[in-house]
């Protein structure tokens, strides 16, 4: 398998496991759990589209702020999807704040959103 299909698949297996938490009823463990799974799948998520815009579009980019401007760029996020994915960064940012409840409890109300908009960006990578 050559590495952009791995590093797809490697992106995919992530969003998986953060989705198989998205029933779950609430309580702490889960939410924790859900933020940690969530940074893997944000680390991998924008790390394809990395290689995609690289490897597809000639755009060479080292952060994710970058790679989600790049991906709205060359259509494989619309306007609000960038908007959505630049927040998420900044909750990715606040993720080793997770020790303080008020920010645990923001990034994880959000999760539902940044699930599906994850989704999303990697079905549009998988199809670029």
């Amino acid at each position: 398998m050559d590495r952009l299909k791995q590093r797809l698949a490697v992106a995919r297996r992530a969003w998986a496991s953060l989705q198989a938490l998205a029933g779950e009823p609430f309580s702490t463990v889960v939410r924790d759990a859900s933020i940690q799974r969530f940074e893997y799948t944000f680390e991998a998520v924008w790390k394809a589209a990395q290689l995609v815009l690289r490897e597809r579009y000639g755009v060479e980019l080292a952060s994710p702020k970058p790679v989600i401007r790049a991906s709205m760029e060359n259509g494989l996020l619309t306007e609000e999807q960038a908007r959505t994915a630049l927040a998420m960064t900044d909750h990715r940012n606040l993720t080793s704040h997770t020790y303080n409840e008020a920010v645990a409890d923001a990034i994880f109300g959000a999760l539902g959103t940044y699930r599906e908009l994850m989704r999303v960006w990697l079905d549009q990578l998988e199809r670029s």
